[in-house]
């Protein structure tokens, strides 16, 4: 699940949960491929050790893939090795035995599979819970002193992502409109750091911020080099 679209270039950090058993691997990826949802990337400075994690998971999941994928083929292995005179039946009764302990590694499989996608989704919420924090936080704002002061006009135009804002029901019931005016930060890499709506109701504030997080801009150069930005923009909301 991406919180945000990814462009050719860009370096990601990913974290990978190869075993429900084992700590989820993590490394940093550049983008390579981009298109929609759908992106590609190229691992980055893999230790051996993580290295060798991958290689021992390709081990351990290549065979049950190869056995599942050529029942027959197991049902043959077995039929060669019994050294029973009649085939078919043993072959009813192998169906059967085989059967009831496909029956139960299915159900123990589901349940090792329940158990990761609790963890990797707690894993998940906490790690977004703790980014959005960062992003409400002014003391990490603060560390990317100084900041330049540039019109809402100039980085309209510099603006390459806009998502819209949702009008929040409780605010059409109550006939709520206007245009909400936010102080943002915009980091380096054009992100918005940090904001601070300075007018209009708290329902059309939030939801405007809450549109704002996803906002991109193209970053802003002073001398060539990218800056970080204080600037303000509107969100507006009309019925």
């Amino acid at each position: 699940m991406l919180s945000q679209e990814l462009v050719p270039g860009e370096t990601v950090a990913i974290e990978m949960q190869l075993s429900p058993v084992t700590a989820p691997l993590q490394t940093r990826a550049v983008v390579r491929y981009q298109d929609r949802l759908r992106i590609g990337l190229e691992f980055v400075g893999l230790p051996p050790e993580q290295h060798e994690a991958i290689r021992s998971w390709i081990k351990e999941t290549k065979p049950e893939a190869e056995v599942s994928a050529n029942p027959t083929a197991l049902m043959a292995i077995r039929s060669a090795g019994s050294g029973t005179a009649n085939p078919k039946t043993w072959s009813t009764d192998g169906r059967r035995k085989r059967k009831g302990r496909s029956g139960i590694g299915w159900m123990m499989l589901l349940v090792i599979v329940a158990l990761a996608g609790a963890v990797g989704w707690w894993r998940w919420n906490r790690g977004w819970r703790e980014l959005e924090a960062g992003l409400k936080n002014p003391a990490i704002a603060s560390t990317e002193m100084p900041r330049v002061q540039v019109p809402a006009q100039v980085m309209q135009k510099l603006l390459v992502h806009r998502v819209e804002p949702s009008y929040p029901a409780e605010a059409r019931k109550a006939n709520l409109q206007g245009i909400i005016a936010v102080d943002i930060v915009v980091g380096r890499d054009g992100s918005i750091l940090n904001m601070r709506a300075i007018n209009g109701p708290d329902v059309l504030a939030r939801a405007a911020m809450d549109a704002l997080r996803w906002w991109k801009f193209e970053p802003y150069r002073v001398n060539g080099e990218p800056v970080l930005v204080e600037t303000t923009v509107a969100v507006e909301f009309k019925r």
